[in-house]
This record gives C-alpha cells, sequence and structure tokens, in this order.
C-alpha cells in the first residue's frame, strides 16, 4: 500500500496543516514571497519540532478562492514547499492547491518534492462557493502520468466542504467514496461541513467499511474529540492546533505537543 511507504504502520497518522499566507496576486496579499516562505518554514518547524507524522501546504489565506488559480499562485506554493521540504526533509509532505487546482499541485509536487495532494472534486459535480465544480479524476490521473508524477499519491475529498451537495443527494458518502476508490484515488478524506467543523464519525464507520484505500479525516479534529476518529488511517489538522482554535491565528506549540503526547498514548 502506497500510503504505508509514507507512514509505515503507523495508527491515526497526525499530518498539520502549513496555512500559507495569501499570496500574490490575491485580495489579501500584503507579504513578499521571501516573507511567505520564511513564514511557511517556521510553522513548518513548529510542527516538526512537536513531533508532527506529516505535514500539508495549502493557500488558506487566498480568499475569495477562485477556479482558475494564476500561474503566481503555482509557482510561489513551489518556492513554498521547496522549502518546507528543505526544512523537514524527512517527514511525508503533501499539498493543496485551491480551489480544485489539482493539475497546479501535481505539477507543484512534482517540482518540490511532496508525497501526495489533497485534491478536490475528484468524483462527481458539486456546487461550491467558487462555484460549479466538475469531477477531474480522468484528467488529473492522466495529466499525473503524462508528467512523470506517478508517484505523487492523490487523496481526494468526498462531499467536500463548503459546498452543496444536492446534484448528488441520491449518492451516499460510501457510494461517492466507493466511486473515488474506483477512480484509482491512493485514499479518500472525509470532512465537516466547513473549516474546522468536525466530520461525522458514523460517516467515517460507513466509509471504512465500503472502501479498501485510506480513509483520511479533514477537519474538525480536536483533543476532545480525536477518539472518535482513532480508525482513520491519517488525521489532517489545521484548526485546532491555532491559538484559539481558529485557522487563521498563529500556530500554538504548546497545543500541537499536547496533541501528540495525547495520540501517542492512545496509540499504544
Amino acid at each position: 500500500m502506497k500510503f504505508m511507504q509514507l507512514f509505515g504502520r503507523l495508527k491515526s497518522v497526525v499530518i498539520g496543516m502549513v496555512h500559507v499566507k495569501a499570496l500574490p496576486g490575491t485580495p489579501r496579499n500584503s507579504l513578499p514571497s521571501a516573507r511567505i516562505v520564511a513564514e511557511a518554514r517556521r510553522e513548518a518547524e513548529i510542527y516538526r519540532d512537536a513531533g508532527i507524522d506529516g505535514l500539508i501546504v495549502e493557500n488558506t489565506h487566498d480568499l475569495p478562492y477562485t477556479a482558475s488559480a494564476g500561474p503566481e499562485v503555482t509557482a510561489t506554493m513551489t518556492a513554498v514547499c521547496a522549502a518546507v521540504r528543505m526544512t523537514c526533509p524527512r517527514l511525508p509532505l503533501g499539498v493543496q492547491v485551491l480551489c480544485s487546482a489539482n493539475q497546479e499541485a501535481v505539477a507543484v509536487a512534482l517540482a518540490a518534492g511532496c508525497d501526495f495532494i489533497r485534491a478536490e472534486g475528484f468524483v462527481f459535480s458539486h456546487v461550491a462557493d467558487e462555484g460549479f465544480v466538475n469531477a477531474c479524476a480522468g484528467d488529473l490521473l492522466r495529466y499525473r502520468r503524462r508528467i512523470g508524477a506517478e508517484h505523487v499519491q492523490i487523496f481526494a475529498d468526498i462531499k467536500k466542504k463548503h459546498s452543496a451537495h444536492a446534484l448528488t443527494a441520491d449518492v451516499s458518502v460510501s457510494e461517492t467514496a466507493k466511486a473515488a476508490e474506483f477512480f484509482l484515488a491512493d485514499g479518500v478524506i472525509l470532512t465537516g461541513p466547513a473549516t474546522g467543523v468536525e466530520a461525522d464519525p458514523g460517516e467515517l464507520h460507513e466509509v471504512e467499511q465500503a472502501v479498501n484505500i485510506p480513509l483520511l479525516i479533514g477537519s474538525g479534529v480536536t483533543l476532545e474529540n480525536v477518539k472518535s476518529y482513532l480508525n482513520a488511517n491519517a488525521l489532517i489538522i489545521g484548526s485546532y492546533f491555532k491559538e484559539g482554535g481558529y485557522w487563521a491565528n498563529q500556530i500554538d506549540p504548546t497545543r500541537v505537543k499536547t496533541f501528540m503526547d495525547h495520540v501517542r498514548k492512545l496509540r499504544d
């Protein structure tokens, strides 16, 4: 299993989210690229020193998101990810480029030495707050093969957050996960309805029974509820690790260390 090549036999792998500051060309950009890279490296260092299992880099501050990320976003994300890779050379590293810029994420991963991407809109269409998002699995996997990036794993969101799923209301979360597996996703990501909102533990059990690929939790995990998600292969955590549990704040090193100490005890 490719997932085990990255994380070994660890249970409930913890992947810390590096929230990149607003990139050039986006409405909230206020920092030069060199400072953006330095801030991302600082976050990565905090995670590394707290004993995190893996990292994922995301351009979360690029509000409002667009379905057509420009070349300046791809270029700067490549620089950021390359710097994080140098800072944490032994940690599994992923990248997500919002919104649904999955081919761009694969290109960034290949150039910067990342191990996986988080992909939105992999199977089935839906309406996100950025607008209509169509399924991309066929084009994405062909692109990955064409550029020689087949070692970059694709973890696909199912019923992704900040979206309406009325178009696929007759398709359950487990059927969506099965479709992602059938379309060759390397893993599936289950989330809550919005950033920082916990996923439904009942859906975790449902999806776990439905697929044979890794299952990741993509939002809402905290110190208080982590026991509900221990059956997941990995937990992607961003908001909880920030001051006050709010995604846009600075990382709280004590929160990260306390959480990692707690999870290690639960693994035992």
